[in-house]
C-alpha cells in the first residue's frame, strides 16, 4: 500500500453515541493518525488514535506546566512534584490516611521553618526533628503502591518527565486494562498526597548530582540566560538550584498542584488498540467530576529584546569542548517553526545537508549539526560544532556561520528542499507504526497551543515551500544577533559538594496492601490471549536463484522495506571492519564523489548502514520500496567501487583519534568502558580497536576492499517489505553480485565474560560528585531453559523497576540513589554463561551505605508474597500482550537460532510462569546470587571516597583510563 500524504485543512465535527451519551469530537481530513480530539465538560482534552498492531496502548497524561511556572523562590518545584505524584493518594500508598494526615501536616509546617533557617546547627536539629516525625508517618506509608498498581495491570514504561512547559506522565498498558488505568490515574490526579518527602528529596539531589557532570545542561542554561534573560527559560532551570533543593516548600508544592493540575490544563493522549467510543466514555466516567479551575492562563513575561549583535560566553566542564550558536525564534505555534524545521534538515539531516556535505563529509570540522527546540513562548534554533585536532572553537563557529551565509545566498542544490520533503514523508510513514510517536505529536500540540489541523497539516504546508522563500527567510532570521556558547574543557570550580543528610531509613512495608490495590488486583477483565511467533508460518525460508539463503516476510501495511545482508562474523573476529565502515562515509567511487552518494540516497528517501557488531556484520538498506532497486544499485556501486586516498584517510585517522580521546572525558562513557573491561577483560568490544599504529600503517584501500569482498563471503538475505518472494529473488540476483561458491567467514576469539571466583574491587578515576558502581558475579553457569520463567519473575520482583526490591530499599527507604537496579542476565548465544549485576549511581559519601545494604538484600532477600504475586501478574500480563511483528519477526528468529532453538522459547516461558512460586525465587537467589564473590566496578574520585572501608572488603585494583579504553 502506497501512503498518500495529502493533508487537507478541513476541520469536521462528528458525534458518536457511547453509553447513552453523545461525545463530540474533532478530526482533520487527511490526518494519517486518524486522531479524535474530545473536550469533556470540565475542559479535559482527550486525544485518541487507534493502531491495532498489538493489544497495547501508549498513554501520556500531559499537564501544561513546567519549570517556567516554578515560583522564583523554589525553582525545581515542577520537577519535584513530578516525583511526588508517584507517592499515592488517600486511597493508596497508605494503610491509615486518617492517622497519617496530622503527621504529614506537621512535616509540611516543619519544612516551612527549616527552609528559613540559616544557622547550621539549627538546621541540623530541625532536620533531625523532621526525620523523627517522618519515621512516625512512615508506619502508615506503603511505598511504591502506584508502581504495584501499574504492575498489577501489566503496564510498562512507567515514568514521567518535566521540561520548561510540560510535566508528563507515561504508561504503556495492555488494551484490556483501560478502566483500571483510568480509575488509578483519576484518583492520582485529583487526590495526590505528599508523603515520603525527605527520602524522595534525596533522590532528586542524586539526580542533580548526575546533571552536574553533564555539560550539556550548562550549555542550555547559558543559552537561555543570554537569549531570554528576563524569562524563566533563562532565569531558572528544570532541576532547580542547589539552594532551593535543600530548602523545599511543601506548601508551595501543594499550591502549585492545586493551580495547574486541573482538567482544563491537562490532556490525555492515547494511541493503540482500543474502541474510541468506549474509551472516551470510561475516561469521562472517572475524570468527568474533576473540578476545573477558573483561571489556567499562562504567566506573561516581558517580551525578550532581539539581539542586535553577537554575544559570547563560556562554560567549563570535563566533557569534550564544543561550540553552540543560537538564535531566538517565535513560539512553537507560530508558522515560523514550519520553516525552521525545514531549515534544520536542510543544514543537517545526516546525509546530504549543507553541514553534512560542506563541513562533516569534507572533514573541515569533527562534527557540525543544527537543531531547533520549539517551546510554548519562544523557540530556539541552534548550531553545535566540535573541533578537529588543532582547531579552535572560534574557527568552528565561523565555519558554521559561513555555511549559513551560503544558504542565505541560495548556494545549495535545487534538489535539497524536495529531498527534505520526501524524507519527511518517510518519517511520517515510519512514525505511524509507533504509538509513542503518535502520542508525542498529540502532547506537543496540546502543550504548545497548536491546533490539530495545524499540527497534521505541516507536511502539506512545507511541501509548497520554494528555494526563494527559504533564502529570503534565512536572510531575515539569521542575523548577527546570535549567542555563542563556548564549552571549554576543564574543571568546573563552581560545583559544590552536597553533604549526606542524616536520614533514618523508613520501612518498606512491602507486605502491606491498601484496599484500593486489592480491588484493582481482583477486578475482572477479559484476558488477552498470548500470541507467540511461529517461525513456520510467520516467516519464509527460501533462497535466490543463485542459492543465496533468504529469510523473508512480506509487508502488507505500507510501502516501506528493510533489506539486510547478514554475515555471521563481527568485531571479535576482525576489528578492521568497524574502521572500514566509518571510513567509507568519507570517500566516493571512481565515478561518484562522497557528496554525490549522500545526495542520491537522500533523494531516493533511502538509507544504508553497515554495522560490525560483536558477532555479526549487517549491511542494511531501507526506505521507500518504489526506490529499492536504484538504491540497491547505488549501494552495490559504493561497496564495489569505493576509492581511498591518502589525504582523506590521514584526516579520518586524526578525527578518529580525537573522538576516542573525547570519549575519555565523559562520565557515562568512561563507566561503560569500565563495565565492559570488568565483565569481559581486555578483549572486549569497547576496547578491541585498531591501534593508532595499526591505523597509520594500514593501506586505506585494503580497508575498503574488505567491504568490496563482503559479497564473496557466506551470508544471508533478510527482507521485510512489499515485494513478492519472486520479485525479491529477481532483484537480488540481478543487482547483488556474488560468486558461484561463497567463502567461509573469518573466525577470531569470542568476547567472553570472565568468571569471578573471588571478591575484587576495580576502580577507575573520574572527578565527579557521584560514583557509578556495579557489582558483577559470574560463575560460568550455562543457560537452563527450565529456569527461564523463574529468572524472568525474579528480575521483575528483585531489580526490574520501581516496584522491585532494589529500588524500594535503595531509593524509597533510604534515599541513596536516583538510579538503582539489578538484573540476572541470560546469555545471547549458545555456550555463553549467565551472569548477575547490581547497578547504582550515588553521591560519593553514600558509597559504603550502598555497598553494605546491597549485601544485606543480596544475602537475605526480602520476601513478600504480596509483592511476589504483583510481580508475577505483571510478567504474565506483559507477555500476554506482547506481539512480535514486522522485521522483528526475523530478528527474533535469528535470536533463537543463536541460542540453539528453532522455535520461540517465550511460549514455554509463558506456560511455566503460572507454576513459579516465591520459594522458587528465594531458592534461586540464594543459590546463584547470595553470599557470592563479586567484582566491584567503580568509577569515581578516590579522594572523595572511603577507600579504607573498600579495602576491608577486598583488594583494590586501580585502573587507568588508558587501560580500560585501550589507548
Amino acid at each position: 500500500m502506497k501512503l498518500k500524504l495529502i493533508l487537507t485543512s478541513c476541520l469536521i465535527v462528528l458525534g458518536m453515541n457511547a453509553q447513552a451519551r453523545d461525545y463530540q469530537y474533532q478530526t482533520v481530513n487527511g490526518d494519517l493518525t486518524k486522531t479524535r480530539i474530545y473536550t469533556l465538560d470540565n475542559g479535559l482534552k482527550v486525544y485518541l488514535s487507534v493502531n491495532k498492531e498489538k493489544p497495547r496502548i501508549q498513554t501520556y497524561i500531559a499537564v501544561r506546566t513546567g519549570s517556567k511556572n516554578d515560583p522564583a523562590e523554589t525553582t525545581g518545584l515542577a520537577h519535584y512534584l513530578e516525583h511526588l505524584m508517584f507517592k499515592g493518594t488517600k486511597q493508596f500508598g497508605t494503610n491509615n490516611p486518617v492517622a497519617e494526615a496530622p503527621l504529614l501536616d506537621e512535616i509540611t509546617q516543619r519544612y516551612e521553618v527549616y527552609r528559613k533557617l540559616t544557622d547550621p546547627e539549627q538546621r541540623r536539629q530541625a532536620y533531625h526533628e523532621i526525620d523523627s516525625v517522618s519515621q512516625l508517618a512512615a508506619q502508615y506509608f506503603i511505598p511504591n503502591e502506584y508502581d504495584k498498581l501499574m504492575a498489577a495491570i501489566g503496564a510498562q514504561g512507567t515514568n514521567a518527565f518535566t521540561s520548561n512547559d510540560v510535566t508528563c506522565y507515561t504508561e504503556d498498558i495492555p488494551s484490556n486494562e483501560i478502566e483500571n488505568w483510568a480509575k488509578i490515574q483519576a484518583d492520582r490526579f485529583q487526590n495526590m498526597v505528599i508523603r515520603g518527602f525527605h527520602t524522595e528529596l534525596e533522590a532528586v539531589y542524586e539526580e542533580y548530582n548526575i546533571y552536574l557532570s553533564d555539560d550539556g545542561d550548562k550549555v542550555w542554561k547559558a543559552m537561555g540566560e543570554k537569549l531570554t534573560p528576563t524569562h524563566p527559560y533563562g532565569t531558572q532551570t528544570t532541576i532547580g538550584t542547589q539552594e532551593h533543593l535543600k530548602n523545599p516548600s511543601i506548601v508551595n508544592i501543594k499550591n502549585y498542584f492545586n493551580k495547574w493540575y486541573v482538567p482544563n490544563n491537562v490532556a490525555i493522549c492515547m494511541a493503540g488498540d482500543f474502541d474510541p467510543d468506549k474509551t472516551v466514555a470510561v475516561i469521562d466516567q472517572y475524570f468527568g467530576n474533576w473540578k476545573p479551575a477558573s483561571d489556567v492562563s499562562q504567566p506573561v513575561f516581558p517580551e525578550q529584546k532581539s539581539l542586535t549583535a553577537s554575544v559570547d560566553t563560556t562554560v567549563i566542564g570535563q566533557q569534550a569542548e564544543e561550540v553552540w550558536v543560537g538564535w531566538l525564534g517565535k513560539k512553537a505555534s507560530d508558522l515560523q517553526c514550519d520553516t525552521l524545521g525545514v531549515i534544520e534538515e536542510m543544514l543537517s539531516n545526516g546525509k546530504a545537508g549543507i553541514f553534512d556535505l560542506g563541513l562533516n563529509q569534507s572533514m573541515k570540522v569533527q562534527v557540525a549539526q543544527a537543531g531547533m527546540m520549539p517551546m510554548q513562548d519562544y523557540s530556539l534554533f541552534f548550531l553545535v560544532g566540535m573541533p578537529k585536532p588543532g582547531q579552535s572553537l572560534e574557527e568552528v563557529r565561523n565555519l558554521m556561520i559561513e555555511e549559513i551565509d551560503k544558504m542565505k545566498k541560495g548556494n545549495f542544490s535545487d534538489d535539497l528542499i524536495p529531498s527534505v520533503i520526501n524524507n519527511r514523508k518517510l518519517t511520517w510513514q515510519k512514525g505511524l507504526d509507533n504509538n509513542l510517536w503518535r502520542v508525542r505529536l498529540q502532547m506537543g500540540a496540546f502543550i504548545n497551543g497548536i491546533s490539530w489541523e495545524q499540527e497534521v497539516g505541516e507536511l502539506d504546508r512545507v511541501s509548497k515551500m520554494t528555494k526563494q522563500q527559504m533564502t529570503d527567510f534565512a536572510n531575515r532570521f539569521f542575523t548577527d544577533g546570535y549567542v555563542t556558547i563556548f564549552k571549554a574543557q576543564g574543571v568546573d570550580s563552581t560545583q559544590k559538594k552536597i553533604d549526606k543528610p542524616a536520614i533514618t531509613p523508613i520501612p518498606a512495608n512491602r507486605d502491606m496492601v491498601s484496599q484500593f490495590v486489592k480491588d484493582i488486583q481482583n477486578s475482572k477483565v477479559e484476558p488477552i490471549q498470548p500470541v507467540f511467533v511461529d517461525f513456520k508460518k510467520d516467516i519464509t525460508l527460501t533462497e535466490t536463484k543463485k542459492k543465496l539463503p533468504v529469510i523473508y516476510k512480506q509487508n502488507k501495511d505500507n510501502d516501506l522495506f528493510t533489506l539486510v545482508f547478514r554475515y555471521e562474523f563481527g568485531h571479535q573476529d576482525d576489528n578492521r571492519y568497524s574502521v572500514a565502515t566509518d571510513y567509507l562515509d568519507y570517500v566516493g567511487t571512481d565515478q561518484l564523489s562522497a557528496a554525490d552518494i549522500k545526495q542520491q540516497f537522500y533523494q531516493l528517501a533511502c538509507n544504508y548502514s553497515i554495522h560490525s557488531n560483536a558477532d555479526c556484520v549487517n549491511v542494511t538498506l531501507s526506505g521507500l520500496s518504489e526506490n529499492m532497486q536504484p538504491a540497491l544499485q547505488l549501494l552495490e556501486k559504493v561497496l564495489h567501487h569505493a576509492k581511498a586516498d591518502k589525504t582523506s584517510y590521514d584526516q579520518f585517522i586524526d578525527l578518529t583519534l580525537k573522538a576516542r580521546d573525547d570519549r575519555k572525558k565523559d562520565q557515562r562513557t568512561c563507566f561503560d568502558y569500565l563495565y565492559h573491561y570488568g565483565v569481559y577483560g581486555s578483549h572486549n568490544i569497547r576496547r578491541d580497536d585498531m591501534t593508532e599504529k595499526q591505523l597509520r600503517e594500514t593501506d586505506p584501500q585494503q580497508l575498503l576492499d574488505l567491504l568490496k569482498n563482503l559479497s564473496t563471503l557466506e551470508h544471508r538475505v533478510l527482507y521485510y517489505g512489499p515485494l513478492s518472494e519472486k520479485a525479491l529473488s529477481d532483484m537480488i540476483t540481478k543487482e547483488h553480485q556474488t560468486p558461484k561458491a561463497l567463502l567461509p567467514v573469518p573466525k577470531g576469539k569470542p568476547f567472553t565474560a570472565e568468571q569471578t571466583p573471588k571478591d575484587e574491587i576495580w576502580i577507575a578515576p573520574y572527578d565527579a560528585k557521584n560514583i557509578y558502581m556495579r557489582m558483577f558475579h559470574n560463575e560460568g553457569r550455562a543457560f537452563r531453559l527450565d529456569e527461564a520463567a523463574t529468572i524472568t519473575i525474579f528480575n521483575e520482583y528483585y531489580g526490574g523497576g520501581m516496584n522491585g526490591i532494589v529500588f524500594q530499599e535503595m531509593r524509597e527507604a533510604r534515599g541513596l540513589a536516583y538510579n538503582a537496579s539489578a538484573r540476572y542476565f541470560r546469555p545471547e548465544r549458545k555456550g555463553q554463561s549467565e551472569f548477575f549485576f547490581t547497578h547504582i549511581i550515588t553521591q560519593n559519601d553514600k558509597m559504603m551505605d550502598c555497598v553494605n545494604h546491597f549485601h544485606c538484600i543480596l544475602d537475605t532477600i526480602p520476601q513478600s508474597e504480596a509483592a511476589f504475586q504483583i510481580a508475577k501478574e505483571a510478567v504474565i500480563k506483559q507477555m500476554a500482550s506482547q506481539r512480535t511483528t514486522k522485521f522483528n519477526t526475523i530478528s527474533r528468529y535469528l535470536t533463537m537460532q543463536k541460542l540453539g532453538y528453532d522455535y520461540d522459547i517465550n511460549e514455554k516461558i509463558f506456560r511455566d510462569l503460572k507454576d513459579v512460586t516465591l520459594q522458587d525465587i528465594v531458592r534461586f537467589e540464594q543459590q546463584q546470587i547470595a553470599r557470592k564473590p563479586y567484582r566491584y566496578l567503580l568509577l569515581g574520585d578516590e579522594k572523595e571516597l572511603d577507600m579504607k572501608s573498600l579495602e576491608r572488603i577486598a583488594p583494590v585494583k586501580r585502573l587507568t583510563l588508558e587501560e580500560i579504553f585501550g589507548y
